[in-house]
């Protein structure tokens, strides 16, 4: 956590100062929050399964969920106003940098045939996202306690004012995105 802190304090802003030669140092893109979120049709037709989302997204992120909840009731899909659908996480600060060490260094090198994370993903206005097709890649969730497979969403939302900054960014932190 304090070494990527620290590494971003150095040489992320040295990078980037160079490769985009800012004429302030205000200017340097920077990692606002991460956003962990996962949400299921399932948990329309039982309950029970946002308590388990909210007990794997709390284990992930060490910070305590809060629980998505419909916002109108949709008669087709059998769904109620207010009713749980799933759960996310706003990192920032600490958690975030310790979140991203661990997501780079330990969970994505988890993943079966990874071969880098998609180059699409990006917003426009500099900020990511990106899936997981199952929460079993990171070290916290015990495997045998799982009751199903269930994939997430992670946005990193930095204050980069285009792709190609976020990019950088993003980049100059060790995501391993693949070439186009």
């Amino acid at each position: 956590m304090a070494r990527l802190r620290a590494q971003y304090e150095k040489e992320i802003k040295k990078a980037m100062m160079e490769k985009f030669k800012y004429s302030n140092i205000h200017q340097i893109p920077k990692l606002e929050k991460i956003i962990v979120n996962c949400v299921t049709r399932d948990a329309v037709s039982n309950g029970k399964i946002v308590d388990s989302i909210v007990e794997d997204i709390g284990k992930i992120t060490g910070q305590k969920p809060v629980v998505s909840k419909a916002k109108k009731s949709i008669a087709s899909f059998k769904l109620r106003e207010g009713q749980a659908l799933g759960a996310f996480v706003t990192l920032r600060g600490p958690n975030m940098y310790e979140f991203l060490d661990r997501l780079i260094n330990l969970s994505l090198p988890r993943v079966k045939d990874f071969r880098g994370l998609s180059p699409k993903g990006f917003d426009g206005k500099g900020n990511y996202t990106m899936g997981l097709k199952e929460q079993i890649i990171f070290p916290e969730i015990d495997y045998d306690k799982i009751d199903k497979i269930r994939g997430m969403g992670i946005s990193f939302v930095t204050t980069a004012t285009n792709n190609e900054e976020g990019r950088e960014l993003l980049k100059q932190f060790g995501m391993p995105f693949r070439e186009k």
